[in-house]
Order: structure tokens, then C-alpha cells, then sequence
């Protein structure tokens, strides 16, 4: 009868597929880099294939070791789980938390990923609505926890968990940012995103005209990748084919903003505290948007109307 795989290798197999790095892993399992890589070398005798394909300082998952990450994570999920079964001290229950879409799609991944781990018996309920709904869901007591982007709302005093830039974002392959009338698309009248970019802009002297108008931040994106308008979005709302308006474009700086997790007066148990330490943990260790990247790295919006002259006069001809 051939011998159980060993739950340990899994775990460092998995952290290495996690981080991209032995180095990183070794400290995410507190091992020594040759004993990660012991590790390694065993299972893949276990197993009787590579799988890592190491090239300088990179490494790459082999086929085999893809089909391996699938069962690895499941077998430590329940491993996790059948631990929790026994442990008395587990924590259980449900906790119900709101969020903004464009946070549920950024930053709800990880805290996930970190909250579950940790407290598989645990049920999340999960909500996605603007701001000023959370926090009046909040104060009413229908959630226990909110991560909110603006902080101002509300009767709960928040905790601040993360600062990034705001920006004024247009498509890379638009030039609608140069309309003498600039076209906007921002979130609703009382949205704190929309009041400060209109507020920067009525400083500048910039002519402008709100196009649409919504709550979400997906419609606000769709709206500016469209070339339609200018949006005014945090920066873990960029996304491939925006670019960020500054200084050099004519548009003025904006204030960074503020992410805030709030807390129901009535949700103080072990549940709850566990979440939003989660919720810190999560947001700290986030790098930021890998989305939002140099304006030199995207299509430059000149070369793209010199484009569209040529191929016009060539159709002219």
C-alpha cells in the first residue's frame, strides 16, 4: 500500500506556489531554505515527477505540479476544517459584511483567502452597495462590519486600514480628456469621489458635464474604457486600457482616499474581531494596483489620433 503524502510538504509546496519564491515561502513556514527545499525534493520523489522548473531566480509549476495545487489545497482545507471539528475553542457563527463592488473586486479576494483559512466553520454573509448605504446598514444594525470609502459617513467612528492616490482616469486609446467641455462620468451626487473631483475642477477653471451617473464603480470603469468620459476612481479601480490623468495632462491633483472599516455597536463578539483583523492584515500586506501602470507603459493617446489621420486621408485618397 503506498505510503500517505506528507501534509507538511503540501503546505510548503502550496506557499512556494503562493509567493513565487522558496525564499518567501521559508519564512511564510518558518523553514530554513534548504529544508523548504528538502521538502520539495522529497514530495517530488514521492510523487515521482518535477514540480517546479527553475530557471535563474524565477521558477515556474510544472503541469504536474498545477494538478497537484488542486488537490494539495483541498487536502489542507480539510485538514483545517477536521482540526476545527475537534478544536473547542473554534470559532464559529456567521458575520455579514458590506462592501463597495470596485472593493469586493480589489481587495474581498484576500480577505477571504485569510479569513476562511483561518476560521473554515465561519459563515460570511456579503454585501455589495455604495458608501452611505453601508453605513446606515451599519448604524441600523443589518451588517456587523463595513469597509467603507468614505469615512465621513455614517454614525460609527472608523478605523482607518489604508490610504491610495484618487485619480482623474480617461482610456488609453481616447483622447475624450482633451474635450474643451470635459464629459465626466462619476458616482451619484453624494458619492465623496465625485465632490472632490468636482471640486478640483471648478478650482482649475475646467469646464466640465456630468455624462453618467451611477453608484457603481464597474459602470463609472465601463463608462471611461468606453473613451465616453473622464472618471474619477481610486486607484484599485484602474484596469488595462486606462491611464491616469496628472499634472502633465492639465488636471489637477487629488487627495488620497481613505478606506475605513466601521463596526455595528452590537457586534462585539470573537467573530467579528476576528474578521476586521483580518480585514487589517489583508489591506496592509496589499501592494498597490499592478494595474496601474506608468503612463509610458500604455498606448499614447497622440500616436493614436496620428493614427486615425493617417488611415483618414489614406481613405481619402
Amino acid at each position: 500500500m503506498a505510503s500517505p503524502l506528507d501534509l507538511d510538504q503540501l503546505r510548503t509546496f502550496v506557499a512556494i506556489v503562493d509567493t513565487g519564491s522558496f525564499t518567501k515561502a521559508a519564512e511564510d513556514v518558518f523553514k530554513t531554505q534548504s529544508a523548504v527545499s528538502m521538502q520539495i525534493r522529497r514530495l517530488e520523489e514521492r510523487l515521482g515527477t518535477s514540480l517546479f522548473e527553475r530557471s535563474g531566480r524565477s521558477i515556474q509549476v510544472t503541469d504536474a505540479g498545477s494538478r497537484l495545487l488542486v488537490y494539495a489545497r483541498r487536502m489542507l482545507s480539510l485538514s483545517r476544517e477536521t482540526l476545527s471539528a475537534f478544536d473547542q475553542e473554534a470559532i464559529q457563527g456567521h458575520v455579514r459584511i458590506g462592501l463597495p463592488d470596485d472593493y469586493a473586486e480589489r481587495f474581498l479576494p484576500e480577505i477571504l483567502a485569510r479569513f476562511t483559512r483561518s476560521n473554515p466553520l465561519v459563515e460570511l454573509q456579503i454585501a455589495c452597495e455604495p458608501s452611505s448605504n453601508l453605513a446606515d446598514h451599519v448604524d441600523k444594525g443589518r451588517l456587523d462590519v463595513a469597509l467603507v470609502a468614505d469615512c465621513t459617513v455614517g454614525l460609527a467612528v472608523p478605523e482607518i486600514v489604508r490610504r491610495e492616490p484618487l485619480h482623474f482616469m480617461t482610456s488609453a486609446a481616447h483622447d475624450v480628456h482633451e474635450e474643451t467641455v470635459l464629459p465626466l462620468a462619476l458616482g451619484r451626487p453624494n458619492c465623496c469621489w465625485r465632490a472632490e473631483g468636482l471640486k478640483a475642477l471648478e478650482a482649475a477653471g475646467r469646464r466640465h458635464k456630468v455624462l453618467f451617473s451611477s453608484w457603481s464603480a464597474q459602470i463609472v470603469a465601463s463608462a471611461v474604457l468606453a473613451g465616453l468620459a473622464v472618471g474619477v476612481l481610486p486607484e484599485c479601480a484602474l484596469r488595462p486600457g486606462m491611464r491616469v490623468l496628472g499634472e502633465q495632462d492639465g488636471f489637477p491633483r487629488l487627495r488620497d482616499n481613505e478606506i475605513g472599516v466601521i463596526r455595528a455597536r452590537t457586534a462585539d463578539g470573537p467573530v467579528v474581531s476576528a474578521l476586521i483583523e483580518h480585514i487589517r492584515d489583508s489591506l496592509a500586506n496589499l501592494p498597490a494596483s499592478e494595474k496601474a501602470a506608468k503612463p509610458s507603459h500604455l498606448p499614447d493617446t497622440r500616436l493614436v489620433r496620428a493614427q486615425r489621420t493617417r488611415l483618414g486621408a489614406m481613405a481619402a485618397e
